[in-house]
């Protein structure tokens, strides 16, 4: 349930607050860092720019050009190059005007077209709903981010804009973008390390998301400020005194935390205003690493710290390169203050992260970390995409890696990883690389054996043993944490689910076409080309894996290959199904594209029969389910199968157990089944009467012997007083 939104009053626009900024502006401010002749090609594309743009206008009622200046001068301030620049000042050219990229490229040249492109919607593609067509857009810029770097900041101060003027939109998409903001480009801004752009972003997402809540911290926040403002002005006396009695030069300034960070910790940690201890702070910026730890001593020689908080992040710097040493006091009066203490280029680095590499080129010291840990992301984003081509699932992905709350782990050389908390070892076999996350067996931590799904510890050196036949478990997506993972075990699934269809799909009409009274071999290659030809598959391995997914009924196939009529149905008998002089045997190993119906769980020695599901494959359901009635509609789906003569594999049954209720009876039951060598997937207990209860057992068999033998033994049980086989 969200609140109920108060009336808003639009943002001021840049109008409003003061004299318009205009290009004028923005060349005087570019020419600070930039050749004129740099700055000429600016002011043409702003020419450019407003042609292409003419007669449009915002919601607000301004000209549209103003907009994309207004991207440009957030991207000047940063003092990024010319050339993205001017993508700014074009970034809606191609998505919002008949332009098209060999044009713009024409005009200008094609890394400014590229440029462009990365941060256009995929506005001119059909998809089914507005969440698909979001996913798909944002997979394009975050895949064009990783071939440039730029794209994404340009979005971003694009995004800036947008927000600072989201006030003459309608609630409902106030909130849709404020939401979009939040879950994606506030956390995209945090992990490449910008810091200016990511508060901004999180407060005006926040006060138009959740536009009561956040007028109630405000109030909480202001009237809290007053009470402490003293506090925090004696705290700051007393560190500036303490520096200058040990001949330290540095910045000691208060501050107080964003209004979106407060109530993100109140939110996530359960509690109430009063118990967010830091709120307020003090940061210190100092000229030199070794000038650090020297203020942090004398900050814990001034006021004792409390236990437990504090945090070294220049000798581990976070996932997007910020480096700054953490530590909580006991201030005046006992109130727990946050200290942070770094040097000036961590400062610098902490606000503008990735884009330092422009910004300070020349003399900065830490620029290299955030771009250099961004580009280890990018290529995480790259093995997601390669792992997980689904528009959707890749933006999931993406999203569980913006909100990184680390865990630091080494490697047997010593090489530190940078996890998600709670990351277990398969996320870690995954972040060395994919072939190790793909056959990884176990892990040792701190030399000793775990299981993949141990959560992994700060501190901690992990070390990964791996198979060379092993291969991922689709269990596994319940318990990993990172996206590389999440992506890396189900593109696997994928290929090899695609590889497993192809196999059965092969099989399934080889049978077909033993029916009649021929084989794949022996048919005409020209009849085999047309078939592909009119369904419009590129070869065979494309034809078995539709037919393996149940996309194509294998009958049907058979009967157009061999000459037959293929687009009538097959003749069914008169219980419904398809006559098969051979039928088709399940083995138990076919994988994905074979499953057992949970309705009925069928188990070797059962009568079964299949139908076609299309994109799981074929689903194999006991005769006497009642279920395969309501199927009768789709007679044409059905499949006659049989047990091969020894199906390999364990085969879940359900079974229930009515039995005195005394103190030990399900110990006794479980002990039971397990003499049989069945392991029990799942118990349900209920009390019936006080004097009785029902357990329900999903055990693995490997066919009706073997559950006759277990239900045999159970019946021996004094306490046991029924016994059923399952069957919903």
């Amino acid at each position: 349930m969200t609140d109920p939104l108060p009336p808003i009053t639009p943002p001021p626009s840049d109008a409003a607050v003061g004299p318009r900024f205009l290009i004028s502006d923005l060349c005087a401010s570019l020419e600070s860092y930039l050749p004129p002749e740099q700055v000429s090609e600016v002011y043409r594309a702003y020419l450019f720019g407003a042609e292409a743009h003419q007669g449009q206008k915002r919601r607000s009622g301004e000209p549209y050009i103003y907009h994309p200046l207004a991207v440009a001068r957030t991207l000047g301030d940063m003092r990024m190059d010319y050339k993205c620049l001017i993508a700014a000042i074009l970034h809606d050219v191609l998505e919002d005007t008949p332009l098209a990229k060999d044009q713009l490229a024409l005009a200008f040249d094609s890394e400014i077209a590229d440029l462009v492109d990365g941060v256009s919607k995929l506005s001119r593609i059909d998809f089914e709903s507005r969440a698909e067509a979001q996913a798909a857009s944002l997979q394009k810029m975050l895949l064009a981010m990783t071939r440039d770097i730029r794209v994404i900041l340009i979005k971003l101060a694009d995004r800036l804009h947008n927000m600072r003027t989201l006030g003459v939109m309608r609630a409902e998409s106030r909130r849709r973008i404020s939401r979009e903001t939040l879950e994606i480009f506030a956390p995209i801004a945090n992990r490449l390390g910008i810091n200016s752009i990511r508060v901004e972003l999180e407060e005006l997402g926040f006060s138009h998301y959740w536009p009561w809540r956040h007028l109630v911290l405000e109030r909480a926040v202001q009237k809290a400020s007053g009470a402490r403002q003293e506090l925090l002005s004696t705290v700051e006396t007393g560190i500036k005194r303490r520096l200058q009695q040990e001949a330290i030069q540095g910045e000691v300034k208060g501050r107080c935390k964003n209004l979106y960070s407060i109530y993100r910790k109140m939110r996530e940690k359960r509690r109430s205003f009063s118990e967010v201890v830091d709120v307020f702070g003090v940061r210190v910026t100092v000229d030199r690493v070794d000038t650090c730890y020297r203020v942090l001593g004398q900050v814990h020689n001034l006021y004792k710290p409390v236990p437990g908080r504090f945090k070294d992040y220049i000798a581990i710097p976070k996932a997007n390169g910020y480096q700054s040493l953490h530590t909580v006091l006991f201030g005046p009066q006992g109130v727990p203050l946050e200290i942070q203490i770094r040097t000036e280029a961590m400062q610098r680095a902490a606000e503008s992260g990735i884009a330092a590499h422009w910004m300070y080129k020349s003399g900065a010291q830490g620029a290299a970390a955030p771009a250099n840990l961004a580009n280890d992301w990018l290529q995480n984003l790259l093995d997601m995409q390669r792992g997980d081509g689904n528009p959707q699932d890749f933006l999931d992905n993406v999203k569980v890696d913006l909100f990184p709350d680390e865990v630091y782990v080494f490697t047997p050389k010593g090489r530190i990883l940078t996890l998600k908390r709670a990351a277990t070892v398969v996320d870690f076999a995954y972040a060395i690389h994919s072939d190790v996350g793909n056959t990884c067996v176990a892990g040792r931590i701190d030399r000793r054996l775990a299981a993949l799904s141990t959560p992994l510890r700060s501190g901690q050196t992990v070390d990964i043993i791996t198979a060379p036949g092993a291969k991922p478990n689709p269990g596994w997506l319940g318990f990993v944490v990172t996206g590389k993972a999440r992506a890396g075990i189900r593109g696997f699934l994928k290929n090899l689910k695609a590889k497993e269809a192809e196999d059965l799909g092969r099989r399934l009409l080889g049978a077909e076409l033993g029916s009649l009274g021929t084989d794949l071999d022996q048919l005409p290659p020209a009849r085999i080309l047309d078939y592909l030809k009119d369904a419009g598959l590129p070869e065979t391995a494309a034809l078995f894996a539709d037919i393996g997914l149940g996309n194509r009924l294998p009958a049907l196939v058979a009967r157009r290959l061999a000459g037959g009529e293929g687009d009538a149905a097959p003749a069914v008998s008169e219980d419904g199904a398809e006559p098969h002089p051979h039928r088709f045997a399940i083995r138990g190993t076919e994988g994905m594209v074979v499953s057992f119906a949970r309705c009925c769980r069928p188990i070797p020695g059962d009568a079964i029969a299949a139908v076609f599901s299309p994109g799981r494959g074929i689903v194999v359901h006991r005769q006497e389910c009642r279920n395969l009635g309501s199927l009768e509609s789709k007679r044409n789906k059905r499949l006659d199968v049989e047990w091969a003569a020894e199906p390999d594999g364990d085969f879940p049954v359900e079974i229930r157990v009515d039995i005195g209720n005394r103190r030990g009876a399900l110990a006794v039951v479980a002990g039971a089944i397990a003499e049989q060598g069945s392991n029990i997937e799942n118990v349900q207990s209920q009390d019936r009467d006080g004097q009785t209860s029902t357990l329900e057992f999903l055990v693995a068999v490997r066919g009706r012997k073997h559950l006759a033998r277990i239900m045999r033994r159970l019946r021996q049980i004094p306490l046991v007083m029924r016994i059923t086989r399952v069957s919903r």
